[in-house]
């Protein structure tokens, strides 16, 4: 219960009461970027569409698209929202419909997130995967699926996103608008995505009309067919990327490509790398296609260069839903998208414990030669390093053992300690997988790794062949 002391002002959003989220929509805060765009005399400010209730910018046409169907009488109470998303379009029209009371059923192509299936599953929708490479006049592409589903199932619409024109005005609406209002018109360049074309035609339409000199640029994956589309008039066959909810490849009805002054290209390590940096340098936790945008906002910024304009970019959505994907290094790494970042010693012994041996085997000098021996066996190591409180006072190796006990039986049961061979060199967990490979190939058979004054694990030339084979980069 509100105080009677402290009275409400409805026009303060921050002491307003909404009667349910979908009035919370909208009116997303404007974010000066600050590590990433060091050197960068230009002001770059990110529209926060990631902390929106839905998490994505297409909260903001979820409503108006219902809406639409409900003046037309096309849908009906109790009826069926059916929509091809790439996942943040259904979540806003799943959000609206929990309030509405309608069924929704969603295609996706397969190579969306599980986070955004099971987000939308979690708001009760039905969820049709379809393949992603196939072309568009194809009857399992995602379009033609939800399509035909719509005209099978009773009392549905197909809400069909891609050339439902409330989409486009939903942005020119509110998020043009809020721009100009938060860049107070100094605004200079917008810079999109175009997936359905819907926010950079209405926000970028919004913003020439009040200022014809805003500069409308589009970021779009390599293998979209927007940018070749815009700038020769000829669709191309576009090409498959891994960035999620942008680019495509057939022209969306939605987009308004008059008022897009020119479209760039992001191959989709550049987002996926920009992403996460606005991630961990910016506070910002954005999904992959505000990376493509973002990367691109700032080649804007650092043309333009005047520190008395500004350049906005979009953050489209919460990173939350890639976390099995470009925000995981594991999967960056697969996907060859680290290469030419510095791997550290600490991520492959975190790798070699999820194997049944554990990271560090090694003996102490007073055990014997045959504990030594089934020491190698039972873990089918061939060298161990001999440790005595945290000093490695030298190392093993399974050929040399074997050597000298078949020339002197009884040296099976005699102390480490007359055996041993040198101690292996020690790196530290910070270390680069590039001075590993250093020792390695200079004649070192093993590299025992420190934590400080500890021990926490042994690399061997073995770990890091399994290691590169298995695609990760040096």
């Amino acid at each position: 219960m509100f105080a009677r002391a402290m009275p409400l002002d409805l026009h303060d959003p921050s002491r307003r009461v909404y009667d349910d989220v979908l009035e919370g929509l909208g009116n997303t805060p404007l974010i000066r970027l600050n590590r990433v765009t060091r050197g960068i005399r230009t002001p770059v400010y990110a529209k926060a569409e990631h902390l929106t209730p839905g998490g994505s910018v297409k909260d903001r046409i979820g409503v108006p698209i219902i809406a639409a169907a409900e003046e037309s009488g096309r849908l009906k109470p109790g009826g069926t929202i059916v929509e091809a998303t790439a996942g943040n379009t259904g979540l806003a029209l799943a959000m609206a419909a929990a309030i509405k009371g309608y069924k929704c059923v969603f295609v996706m192509p397969d190579k969306m997130s599980l986070e955004k299936q099971r987000l939308l599953k979690a708001f009760g929708a039905r969820i049709v995967v379809t393949p992603t490479a196939v072309p568009p006049d194809h009857p399992d592409y995602y379009l033609n699926t939800a399509r035909k589903i719509a005209e099978e199932t009773p009392n549905a619409i197909f809400a069909d996103q891609f050339y439902n024109r409330a989409n486009t005005d939903a942005h020119y609406a509110t998020t043009g608008p809020e721009i100009w209002r938060q860049t107070e018109g100094r605004i200079a360049a917008f810079v999109a995505g175009m997936g359905t074309g819907g926010t950079i035609s209405g926000a970028g339409r919004y913003l020439k009309e009040r200022n014809a000199d805003v500069k409308v640029v589009g970021a779009d994956p390599v293998g979209s067919i927007l940018k070749r589309y815009k700038e020769t008039g000829e669709i191309g066959e576009g090409k498959t990327y891994m960035v999620e909810g942008i680019g495509m490849d057939k022209v969306p009805a939605t987009l308004d490509i008059e008022y897009v002054d020119e479209i760039r290209n992001v191959a989709d390590k550049e987002s996926f790398r920009m992403a996460r940096r606005l991630t961990r340098e910016e506070g910002l936790f954005v999904g992959g296609s505000s990376g493509t945008i973002t990367h691109v906002a700032l080649e804007v910024a650092r043309e333009l260069d005047d520190p008395d304009r500004c350049v906005v970019t979009m953050l489209c959505d919460v990173g939350e839903r890639y976390l099995s994907k470009f925000h995981s290094d594991e999967w960056m790494r697969e996907n060859r998208m680290l290469e030419d970042e510095r791997v550290e010693v600490a991520y492959l012994l975190e790798r070699k414990a999820r194997a049944e041996a554990p990271p560090l085997i090694a003996i102490d000098d007073k055990a014997t030669v045959r504990e030594a021996l089934r020491l190698m066996e039972k873990y089918n190591v061939s060298q161990i390093p001999v440790i005595s409180d945290s000093d490695q006072l030298g190392s093993l190796s399974e050929g040399a053992l074997l050597n000298r006990v078949l020339a002197e039986p009884e040296a099976i049961d005699r102390p480490l300690s007359g055996y041993l061979e040198p101690p292996f060199p020690t790196v530290d967990e910070s270390a680069s997988m590039k001075l590993v490979i250093g020792h390695l190939t200079s004649g070192d058979s093993a590299l025992l790794v420190c934590r400080g004054r500890q021990f926490v694990g042994i690399l061997t030339k073995f770990d890091v062949l399994h290691y590169v084979t298995n695609g990760g980069g040096l």
